[in-house]
């Protein structure tokens, strides 16, 4: 496939216009706390190792982190989602008002807890992760507080993504009624979507899941993949069905390594390869480019565009360690070292 890039110029006035729209992020929103430290022995106690703590942070994460993304590219975001009467909840909505990120539409919920991931590092390598959350599904009182919400807030809004991680909150009266609502104001959805819930996605605007959820969401077993994208006939047979079961405007697939695979109906499906250089860490990966994808179309790119813009953003997060997000300067550099590099350079990529 031919290489194909976007000028620098052209993300700059991305950038510039996604400045002046309005995105709205709805879904199970996360507290991610990192313990940083050192192994130098194993435990006397059982065969695991010993970690020394040197330091710990906290990010926002699951569709909170998609929030940070869009925020961090100062796009300007509002938060809708649930948390629990807890420390972790005051933690977020900190972290959250620190980035920019309005949040009035986070409830408060009794008999929840916050979702809290702990993650474990040592020498830049996750050693363990521990879960405290919610997984019982939201009742419909809930449900429709949050549609009422997220009504309330869709005057002036280009897009509203939804960010389903699993946690309870995304149910298929929620999907229904936020695509009711945005389907009768002409506003762009996206949905990252967990298969395992079995949900009527059918009719989005965008659908980013990743290459075993493509699958699982097809009902297809999945088998060992082709190196080349284009060349792998499971993967594209795939796409050619969830396009036209759920009739998605636009099917990002996301490939690791391999990049994205970009189709839409009536057109052949687009193969961007990974731009990563390094990859540290894939934690949030997905969210930057969910985020990055919708930022770029609200903005008035293609949906080409768009799919190179967010791999480029996600090849910046791959590169960082923990639960990131990419500046604009950041991604703009990026795109300078693509075009600098020969051409030779860049076919091999």
């Amino acid at each position: 496939m031919t290489h194909v890039h976007l000028a620098v110029a052209r993300v700059r006035e991305l950038l510039g216009v996604a400045a002046r729209r309005r995105i709205v992020v709805l879904g199970d929103v996360m507290l991610d706390q990192f313990l940083w430290g050192n192994v130098r022995r194993i435990s006397p106690e059982a065969p695991v190792p010993v970690v020394e703590w040197q330091r710990e942070s906290f990010i926002a994460g699951g569709a909170a982190n998609v929030a940070r993304n869009l925020a961090s590219l100062k796009v300007p975001t509002e938060l809708l989602g649930v948390v629990g009467p807890d420390h972790s909840a005051d933690m977020l909505k900190d972290l959250l008002k620190r980035d920019r990120i309005k949040c009035s539409g986070l409830m408060t919920i009794e008999g929840r807890i916050t979702s809290l991931k702990t993650r474990i590092v040592a020498h830049r390598q996750q050693v363990v992760r521990v879960d405290r959350e919610s997984h019982s599904e939201l009742g419909m009182d809930v449900t429709r507080r949050l549609l009422r919400a997220l009504e309330k807030k869709l005057d002036g809004t280009d897009a509203v993504v939804i960010g389903d991680y699993a946690k309870g909150v995304v149910t298929q009266p929620l999907i229904e009624g936020v695509r009711r609502l945005c389907r009768d104001r002409g506003i762009w959805l996206s949905v990252d979507p967990k298969p395992a819930h079995h949900l009527d996605l059918t009719g989005v605007s965008l659908l980013t899941p990743n290459r075993k959820e493509a699958f699982e969401l097809a009902g297809i077993a999945e088998d060992t993949h082709a190196a080349a994208p284009l060349q792998d006939r499971l993967l594209l047979t795939v796409a050619d069905k969830l396009l036209s079961q759920l009739a998605p405007a636009v099917l990002l697939i996301t490939l690791g390594e391999h990049g994205l695979l970009l189709c839409r109906r009536g057109h052949d499906p687009f193969h961007i390869p990974t731009v990563a250089r390094e990859v540290f860490d894939v934690s949030g990966a997905g969210d930057t480019t969910i985020a990055s994808f919708t930022l770029a179309i609200v903005a008035g790119a293609s949906p080409v565009e768009a799919a190179i813009f967010s791999n480029h953003a996600a090849g910046v997060v791959v590169g960082k360690l923990g639960t990131a997000a990419v500046q604009p300067e950041e991604l703009i550099e990026n795109f300078r070292q693509e075009q600098v590099e020969p051409a030779s350079a860049r076919g091999r990529s």
